[in-house]
């Protein structure tokens, strides 16, 4: 169950362009408040306990940080050190144990 005010969008073209980016056939990520999904449903998605606390380390991220400003902060860190060492990543893969 997800916390009140969190929304999920399956079949998100902004998730289905960060599959073909990322060369995967299942991705969530997260704008904001909302869960993007592509090539996978929101069952399928809420049934994986540690991905649901991973998209939810980023939602908080955006809480947190502004959500234009977060934006900034996560394409600055993904150009600087990739999309595996970036630090809000290494921060939501932290989350997915807890």
């Amino acid at each position: 169950m997800l916390p009140q005010g969190i929304n999920i969008k399956e079949r998100s073209w902004l998730a289905a362009i960060a599959a073909r980016k990322l060369g995967s056939r299942q991705v969530a990520m997260v704008l904001g408040k909302t869960i993007h999904l592509a090539g996978l449903s929101r069952q399928e998605f809420l049934a994986d306990e540690r991905w649901v606390k991973h998209e939810l380390c980023h939602v908080k991220q955006f809480a947190d940080h502004g959500f234009f400003m977060f934006l900034m902060k996560y394409l600055y860190e993904s150009v600087r050190t990739g999309y595996h060492a970036n630090k809000f990543e290494a921060e939501a893969r932290a989350a997915e144990e807890q």
